[in-house]
């Protein structure tokens, strides 16, 4: 595998960049690399000391939870307490998304059974009033 299709995206390192600094500030291409290299070496760096953990217990799955293990074991204790709470916010928000949908999904499920049998009469049979026009639901997420 070439070098270059190790590293991270050069145009995503510009933007990062770019959001740090001064609209007016300029960015060399050799600054661009340079930081491109750093930052995918770091990368490689903490994924690998979690990695190694990982092989140490068994596992082949690497979680968010190791790669805040690695940059506190390799004494950046600051950036794994700042990933630590991203990943608490972002769990967090995925579990009211995925509760969201259930409701949702749930709420549809309902309304279709209410629908049904109050198109049914007394007897459980079809309402003759009701088969010729269908009543129409409609759901919003």
């Amino acid at each position: 595998m070439a070098q270059e299709d190790q590293l991270l995206p050069i145009a995503n390192v510009g933007r990062i960049m770019k959001q740090t600094l001064p609209p007016s500030a300029k960015i060399s291409k050799e600054a661009k690399e340079t930081l491109q290299e750093c930052a995918t070496e770091f990368i490689s760096f903490v994924t690998g000391e979690a990695s190694d953990k990982c092989r140490k217990e068994n596992r082949k799955t690497l979680t968010g939870d190791d790669i805040c293990w690695a940059l506190s074991a390799l004494g950046f204790d600051n950036y794994a307490e700042a990933i630590v709470r991203y990943l608490h916010k972002f769990r967090e928000a995925e579990r009211e998304k995925a509760s969201s949908q259930n409701k949702a999904a749930c709420s549809y499920q309902v309304d279709k059974h209410n629908i049904e049998e109050s198109s049914k009469d007394k007897n459980g049979q079809p309402n003759q009033q009701q088969t010729e026009e269908a009543p129409t639901t409609t759901l919003e997420l």
